[in-house]
């Protein structure tokens, strides 16, 4: 396998227009599109499915399986959204791709809408990222007066509206489900499965949800082809993705890279650690996966090698920390958005979330009791498979993994204080800047 980045989402990032329409037509853009529409629908299907192409949202379903689910065409509509509500704590691949490369997206989802008899598809945006929704907004108005959306696309029977909706900003609308709620106008909370989204999704229709990087990837792959696709990666992880590295590495930033590198490897294209220090910790998919160590480099960051190591691929967000970190201040933060973030549905992580907060708020603050920590991992292995979405899984993983891997610092947490034994003026990555008085 090849280590060598892969710009191909990322090829003209640094454009000075990277978002116009101009600039993408300049590097191939709306070609695949072309190729698409002189294709029977099934092909399209067949080809993601051979490709290998998995879910880039977290998960890894494999993609064209998940269109193949939708059930034969009734006479109704039938849906595709965009999951683009990038909440995540570390996670920033989605929102810089839409801000600088929004055709790559809107390509895909014509494609993809083609492939799956879709006539309005919806691309759902977290709403705090006003900047982006303007800028999504203005590459679907460049994208109709272009003929590539609205009837007739590019002079056949097929049409495709596309609607770009804000949230309100809500973490839980990142599960699939509670996003097609809030999509309908209630209350954003997860359903109840089955039925999945591809027999009774929005508005109880057919429905595909993909994440933006996964529908972002299917241009490439039709022009290109499955087996290109497939060549890159590893043999059950095939492809590019996208690894956000931030925290305490010298150049932070979004490195596109084939499935199955390892830390190691980017962290030498990044320029390592921060000067002077050392790897303490690190999340291979977020602040919801399980907390890797030192000892994880050379883990292979491919769904399968990930998981046998004891975590989760996730989103391939990479938070770099060094040793002048506190692993319970930094869960503790971790848990105070889950705990605020739950939407409350169910009681093991309505009610568990806030309980994992109050004890890791001790315990940050060196006023935990002899068996704080024994009951931290009885609410996580209460709440672990039994709350009535991912969120609780999520929320258990990180104070797991660093309990394993850091007790000793859970117990210093007996007596004292997160941030006397860490003061967080060594971890902090900006310094300070002094008023003249």
């Amino acid at each position: 396998m090849s280590t060598q980045l892969t710009p191909i989402l990322t090829k003209f990032w640094d454009d000075p227009q990277s978002w116009t329409l101009d600039t993408y037509l300049r590097n191939d853009g709306y070609k695949a599109l072309r190729k698409a529409v002189t294709m029977q629908p099934n092909e399209l299907v067949a080809m993601t499915k051979d490709s290998g192409l998995r879910g880039r949202g977290g998960a890894g379903f494999p993609t064209g399986m998940k269109w193949g689910f939708l059930p034969p065409p009734d006479g109704g509509p039938r849906y595709l959204v965009v999951n683009a509500d990038e909440s995540e704590p570390g996670t920033c691949k989605d929102i810089p791709l839409m801000l600088a490369a929004p055709h790559i997206l809107l390509e895909g989802v014509v494609i993809t809408s083609f492939a799956i008899g879709c006539e309005h598809a919806f691309i759902y945006l977290r709403g705090e990222t006003v900047h982006v929704y303007r800028r999504l907004l203005r590459a679907v108005e460049e994208a109709y007066a272009a003929g590539y959306l609205g009837k007739n696309i590019l002079g056949t029977d097929f049409s495709l509206e596309v609607t770009v909706h804000a949230g309100a900003g809500a973490y839980i609308c990142g599960e699939e489900t509670a996003l097609l709620d809030s999509l309908e106008g209630r209350r954003g909370q997860p359903r109840l499965k089955p039925p999945f989204p591809a027999v009774a999704g929005l508005y109880a229709r057919p429905t595909v949800v993909n994440n933006v990087e996964s529908i972002a990837s299917v241009p490439s792959i039709l022009l290109h082809g499955a087996d290109w696709f497939s060549g890159m990666g590893t043999e059950k992880s095939t492809g590019f993705g996208i690894f956000s590295l931030s925290g305490h590495v010298t150049r932070p930033g979004q490195y596109e890279a084939p499935l199955g590198i390892t830390l190691r490897e980017l962290l030498e294209l990044a320029g390592g650690v921060r000067e002077g220090h050392e790897l303490k910790f690190w999340t291979p998919g977020g602040s919801s996966t399980p907390i890797f160590t030192a000892e994880h480099l050379d883990v292979p960051l491919d769904f399968e090698s990930v998981a046998a190591a004891g975590s989760m691929l996730g989103t391939r967000a990479l938070q770099i920390f060094d040793e002048t970190t506190s692993v319970v201040r930094a869960v503790a933060r971790w848990t105070d958005f889950y705990a605020h973030e739950s939407c409350g549905k169910c009681t093991p992580c309505r009610e568990g979330t806030f309980w994992l907060s109050q004890i890791m708020e001790r315990l940050e603050h060196g006023r935990g009791s002899q068996d704080d920590i024994d009951k931290l991992v009885d609410i996580c292995d209460n709440i672990l498979g039994r709350a009535f979405c991912a969120l609780g899984d999520g929320a258990t993983s990180p104070i797991t993994s660093a309990v394993q891997y850091f007790r000793e610092e859970f117990e210093a947490g007996m007596h004292t204080p997160a941030a006397e034994l860490f003061p967080p003026s060594r971890s902090t990555l900006f310094a300070k800047e002094t008023v003249a008085p």
